[in-house]
């Protein structure tokens, strides 16, 4: 079993940056990739952005130019730096696994991003 930790979210006036983390504790060597989504308010759980083997990244086009993903193998963590904030991206931010080729069913508990206008 995975736990996974995330943290660094917070209230941000727009135009702000953050950076949040998600740590990986417990099983953790068959982990093939870590990534973030995020779920708004009345609207589904979508992806962020995601790191392969601790190198390789995936960002969604419309969040591209603002959003990067980085991961450190030796912490078991990742990274998700947030430029240039925009309200729309008031979030729960979530970070999850995949093990092999499956993304896991079990998420963390998110932490919070506002950003304000």
């Amino acid at each position: 079993q995975v736990q996974l930790v995330e943290s660094g979210g917070g209230l941000v006036q727009a135009g702000g940056s953050l950076r949040l983390s998600c740590a990986a504790t417990g099983r953790t060597s068959r982990i093939t990739a870590m990534g973030w989504y995020r779920q708004a308010p009345g609207k589904e759980r979508e992806l962020v952005a995601a790191i392969f083997g601790g190198s390789k990244t995936h960002v969604v086009d419309s969040l591209k130019g603002r959003f990067t993903i980085s991961g450190d193998n030796t912490k078991n963590t990742v990274y998700l730096q947030m430029f240039s904030l925009k309200p729309e991206d008031t979030a729960v931010y979530y970070c999850n696994i995949r093990i092999g080729s499956i993304w896991s069913s079990n998420w963390g508990q998110g932490t919070q991003v506002t950003v304000s206008s």
